[in-house]
């Protein structure tokens, strides 16, 4: 007997799905809809622990992640700005900066990976043609997890790239190269820099004192070799702000006034009211360049969001 067709579409669903069992190593790769609406970045999924080259990776939704290591150029995600990564929710976004340039970019969070190798990020060619990476193996990057406006979501959801977004000083690229050197246990010495060895004690002369007079009773003194100074490593410092700028830094915008004040005196900025926000902000600067100065020292404290305005 003959089986109705509206009978046998059920039966072909269940064989289908049968069919597609099994277990794989290999996390499950997250595809979100490209729509125009922010409904497209939810839901966030975290997932399972995963293992890669022996190394167990945990998942977790990290608000402030900040780290630094290497860039690499996966076939996944064509021409889109988008990128793998091992450990951040899917979706999310990153501002991924490239240390020998200082190049920065926005770039979407839609697949699990590296799944080989000890990459920290894997970037689609879309976005590594835009971060200037294509043809490097191991490029040294900054990833830090943003949580951009909505035109920039947009834009990246739909396959293109987000507004441009400020380079990173060579100031704090030098310092974020000491922090990717002090991973590997290698001490290079910072871009457009010479390399000056530190001291011995045996290059040190000793400090000799001179003797006591014959009529003098002060006891001999003994002469005793100077330690090494320590290198310290180059500060980023912000320059003071002045009464005419025209640049300030944007911290942020608190609900309460407490957390306003204290974020205000950690950054040497000031806060403000405006309807039902408190709004703290450094400066006004002279220039562009001492702004971003002011805003990496910002960054550095932790406000990952600030960003630079200039008055009107």
């Amino acid at each position: 007997m003959r089986l109705p067709v509206e009978k046998l579409l059920p039966l072909a669903v269940a064989t289908l799905v049968a069919g597609c069992g099994g277990t794989s190593d290999r996390p499950q790769i997250i595809a979100q809809p490209a729509t125009s609406g922010p409904g497209a970045d939810y839901p966030v999924v975290v997932g399972e622990p995963f293992v890669v080259d022996g190394v167990t990776f945990t998942p977790v939704d990290r608000m402030n992640y900040d780290a630094v290591g290497y860039a690499a150029v996966g076939p996944d995600g064509g021409a889109s700005v988008t990128a793998a990564h091992r450990t951040l929710p899917l979706p999310s976004y990153i501002e991924v900066t490239a240390l020998d340039t200082g190049k920065t970019i926005l770039v979407r969070v839609e697949r699990r990976g590296p799944m080989r190798g000890s990459s920290l990020v894997e970037l689609s060619p879309g976005a590594a043609a835009q971060l200037g990476v294509v043809g490097q193996t191991k490029a040294p990057v900054r990833v830090r997890r943003m949580n951009p406006i909505e035109p920039d979501r947009a834009a990246l959801r739909m396959g293109q790239p987000a507004a441009a977004r400020m380079d990173t000083p060579k100031s704090l690229l030098a310092v974020l190269m000491r922090k990717l050197d002090g991973q590997e246990g290698i001490v290079r010495p910072a871009p457009d820099a010479q390399a000056t060895p530190a001291p011995t004690v045996a290059s040190l002369p000793p400090k000799v004192e001179q003797p006591p007079k014959a009529n003098s009773k002060a006891p001999a003194i003994v002469a005793k070799p100077q330690a090494a100074p320590k290198a310290a490593l180059p500060a980023v410092k912000a320059p003071a702000a002045v009464t005419n700028g025209k640049f300030f830094v944007q911290v942020g915008a608190f609900s309460s006034k407490a957390n306003a004040t204290s974020s205000a005196s950690k950054v040497g900025g000031s806060a403000s009211v405006a309807g039902k926000l408190w709004h703290v902000r450094t400066g006004p600067y002279a220039t562009r360049i001492d702004a971003d100065a002011a805003l990496a020292k910002v960054r550095r404290a932790g406000y990952s969001d600030a960003r630079i305005q200039r008055a009107d």
